[in-house]
């Protein structure tokens, strides 16, 4: 297995490709993802049952699209005490995290006679994509499911592909059910996106649709959006790591390898200013791969992107985490002071014992997070996403006047006379004060 350590300064072409991964060319998958969403709003559930036996290899009936409670209740037999209760204990977490995010309502004076303020509403129908293929994710079900509840959200809809026994992974049914979801179809890839997005007999048309997929799922989302809401287009998962000669190489290749393994074009790297580091971490990532059993997914992911940086100072590696904008960012032994120095990263874990997989799955932050530098401009799932702000005012006749000749001359620079007519009309000669 190869590993390469690359010095910032000399190999910038390298480095280069790798700042602009992405998650594929989702532009080469549309025409084919395009097909699937016409054939699903053209014909709806029977269009479902084709696609789930042409792409799983399952042969649903329309009475078996939707997930039954008895199902449900089975789940749970197969199920351990201790995977029931790492469910329930990482829930609790996420729940209040969440509650923690949730923003208040207010309105205020901010002059006499001008009250401005904001109502907060949560999204009516909210539908998860969940995936299904080289893992079952029931940790996502949490991630995507809770922040909705706590916003609020009445209608909860999850779509995930069956297994070919033509049955959902228990864990995520459990998942679902202690999260609160309302409604599991048992329907994949771009065909569940779209069952969502148009509505079908089985399945409620949705407002919005969270949670990540593969590029067929992320092409479906981009291409209906405008039909739909979408929180995000996420690709392959990345981990940058800022270290420096005192941090342990074996956390490290630990927490690189912990990434590497979720696929091929996964994106792993460690930027550190020590090349002693850089030559253990090195060891370290090649003696830890041999002992996993995804250590062939984690090889090609080393081909592809996954790699070692050397940089000249930490300020020079925090200036290229920040052109990066990773999705997870590890900071090893850091003080919190650093964290002012970081402008993007969708989710920062701060110190040698604040491993990744702890949010990945239960220390309470979310593991949706935006790739692809995508970070520079959204951080990742939260209650905000299942919300709507309504912008609300009321002014007195006062208060309107104190502002009505800005109104006009506003309207007159951009040629609307309505618009000025409508805030003057109402201080014509015989409506006094």
């Amino acid at each position: 297995m190869k590993v390469r350590i690359l010095k910032l300064e000399e190999e910038r072409d390298q480095i280069a490709r790798i700042k602009n991964r992405s998650s594929g060319n989702i532009l080469d998958v549309e025409n084919s993802v395009k097909a699937i969403i016409d054939n699903v709003k053209n014909n709806g559930n029977r269009a479902l049952i084709e696609l789930t036996e042409k792409f799983d290899d399952v042969l649903l009936c329309e009475k078996k699209i939707i997930v039954k409670q008895n199902e449900i209740k089975q789940a749970y037999s197969k199920l351990s005490f201790s995977e029931i209760l790492a469910i329930k204990n990482a829930a609790k977490n996420i729940k209040n995290y969440a509650r923690f995010q949730k923003p208040k309502q207010w309105f205020k004076e901010t002059s006499t006679g001008i009250k401005i303020g904001v109502i907060i509403k949560p999204i009516e129908k909210i539908g998860c994509y969940i995936p299904g293929g080289r893992y079952p994710l029931p940790s996502t079900v949490l991630m995507s499911v809770i922040p909705a509840k706590v916003a609020g959200v009445k209608e909860i809809v999850i779509a995930t592909p069956p297994q070919k026994n033509g049955k959902i992974n228990p864990a995520i049914l459990v998942a679902a059910d202690v999260a609160g979801v309302t409604k599991i179809i048992k329907v994949g890839g771009a065909q569940a996106v779209a069952a969502m997005a148009y509505g079908t007999k089985s399945i409620p048309k949705v407002d919005k649709i969270v949670g990540p997929g593969n590029i067929y799922v992320t092409a479906a989302k981009k291409l209906l959006y405008g039909i739909v809401g979408i929180d995000m287009l996420a690709g392959p998962s990345e981990v940058l790591i800022i270290a420096d000669e005192d941090s342990n190489p074996k956390f490290i290749a630990a927490d690189m390898l912990a990434q590497a393994e979720h696929d091929p074009l996964a994106c792993s790297i460690l930027v550190t200013n020590s090349i002693e580091l850089a030559n253990a971490t090195k060891s370290e990532i090649e003696k830890q791969t041999e002992k996993l059993s995804s250590k062939e997914i984690i090889k090609q992911s080393f081909e592809k992107f996954s790699c070692i940086i050397l940089v000249n100072s930490l300020d020079e590696a925090i200036k290229f985490s920040n052109q990066f904008a990773p999705e997870h960012l590890e900071l090893m032994g850091f003080e919190k002071e650093i964290l002012k120095e970081i402008d993007n990263a969708g989710s920062v874990f701060l110190g040698e014992y604040s491993v990744e997989a702890a949010g990945d799955y239960c220390s309470g932050t979310n593991h949706i997070l935006p790739t692809g530098m995508f970070s520079k401009i959204r951080g990742g799932l939260s209650v905000f996403d299942f919300l709507k702000f309504i912008t609300v005012q009321n002014l007195s006749k006062s208060g309107l006047k104190k502002l009505n000749s800005t109104i006009s001359v506003l309207a007159d620079m951009e040629n609307l006379p309505a618009h000025k007519n409508s805030s003057n009309i109402r201080f014509e000669v015989g409506d006094s004060l």
